[in-house]
Order: structure tokens, then sequence, then C-alpha cells
């Protein structure tokens, strides 16, 4: 669940360093991969490879990994060649949903995110009637611990972010889609060790649902994100101080 909350962006980063860590790079070598097929494997040349690599590194993917799901996606090593989908759905009380799929197989893909959203409350909804509910943003994220607001805003302003703001152990930078490269290389020269970067989407005004509605939008939201054909799942849910799900 990344990109619609200060409770999302947090557990979306402390996720590269837990056991999820395996299933975070298994998606992000997915989309390397995709990212070199379809504008080849020279970054400098191909803009989503770029930002894919950068995301990747911003988890603290090893090289070797970029390397090969680069290869993969130009056929230098066997791979598999995989289809891009993107599902809106909305629950009660306004919430919506944008599920960005990348997948070898549709129909199964298909079929598992109508059974998780039919399960969890949810339903399939128009093409645009979701999207149209965000923008993408460039979000960075740093551990609190290792380095304050003040650290990071220098370099962060300096190479063009909108904003930076520490909470609960996080140290965000945000930033336009058209800047986040130039923000991302900014901390990297600084020496700045980050644990998430990506574009991402970010609701321009939240839902609040009452604390059972929010549990169990969350638990939806974890389901489809547990799912390994779901590369990533946007929510306009705002999530309660003090919220912590099951």
């Amino acid at each position: 669940m990344s990109g619609h909350s200060k409770w999302a962006t947090i557990k979306h980063a402390k996720g590269a360093a837990d056991a999820k860590r395996g299933q975070m790079f298994t998606k992000l070598i997915k989309e390397i991969t995709i990212a070199a097929r379809m504008g080849g494997g020279d970054p400098n040349g191909n803009p989503r490879l770029r930002t894919a690599i950068l995301k990747a590194r911003g988890a603290n993917m090893p090289k070797d990994n970029i390397t090969n799901a680069i290869k993969k996606g130009t056929g230098e090593l066997e791979g598999v060649s995989y289809e891009e989908l993107t599902y809106e759905a909305f629950l009660g009380g306004g919430v919506g949903l944008l599920i960005e799929v990348l997948t070898d197989n549709k129909n199964r893909a298909a079929a598992d995110v109508r059974n998780l959203l039919t399960r969890g409350g949810g339903e399939l909804a128009k093409a645009g009637s979701v999207s149209r509910l965000f923008k993408r943003q460039g979000i960075i994220t740093l551990d609190g611990e290792k380095y304050t607001e003040d650290q990071v805003m220098e370099a962060a302003i300096d190479g063009g972010a909108e904003d930076v703001a520490a909470s609960d152990g996080i140290v965000e930078v945000t930033t336009a889609p058209e800047d986040f490269e130039a923000v991302a290389n900014a901390l990297s020269e600084k020496g700045f060790e980050t644990m998430s970067a990506e574009i991402s989407m970010v609701a321009d005004t939240e839902v609040s649902l009452e604390n059972e509605a929010t549990a169990k939008a969350v638990k939806l939201i974890d389901r489809l994100e547990e799912n390994d054909d779901v590369q990533n799942v946007y929510s306009n849910i705002a999530i309660p101080d003090g919220f912590e799900s099951e």
C-alpha cells in the first residue's frame, strides 16, 4: 500500500528491511525486466528503466540482481514475458484502489484480483473513475534513526525536492515526478542511504472510515499486495494515528 498516508509510507519503507524483502525484490526485478524489454537495456536512453533502477537501489537491491533483470528484459538471459494491467476498484465509503499488475498470465491475475476484491468487499470500477483521484509524485524515504530531517533537507532541497518531513522514525522526501531522479541522485552523492525510492500515486484527497471499516480495507490491500502478480496498490484511505494492522 503505497503513497497515500503517513502510516502506509512507514509500513512500505520498513517492509524493505523485514521478512517481505524477498517478495519486494521479486516485484522490483519484474519491473526492471519489463522496462528493459520495452525500452532497451541502456538506462541513459530509457527513462523508465532508470526509474526502476533507482527504485531498486533505494531498496538496497544487490547490483547483480539489477544487472540480471536487465539482461532478462533484453533477451541476453532467458526470462519470462510480462504484461502490464491496471485495475480500478471501489470499496465502501468512497475508498478507491488502483491495482497495478505485472503478470505472465493475465487470466490468472484477473481472476485473483476479482476474487480478492469480492471477498474483501470491493468491486471493479470503470477505467478513469479512480485514477482521476490520484497524482504522480516522487517519494523517497530514509531511516530517521540514522539521519535527521535537517541533514536530509539540505541535500534534498538542493536537488529540487518539494518537501522533507520526519515522522515516526522515517524521513520522507517528496518530489515532482520530473525531479525524482535528480533528488535521488543528489541524496546518493551526499552519502545518504535510502529505505525506498519510487514514483508513486498519491491521492489528492483522503477518505476517513470508522476503525472497523479501516481495518477491513487494510486487510484487503494487504492481501492484494501479497499476490505475486500485483506490483503496487494505491488507495485514498486515511489511516488514523496509532492504527496497527493485524
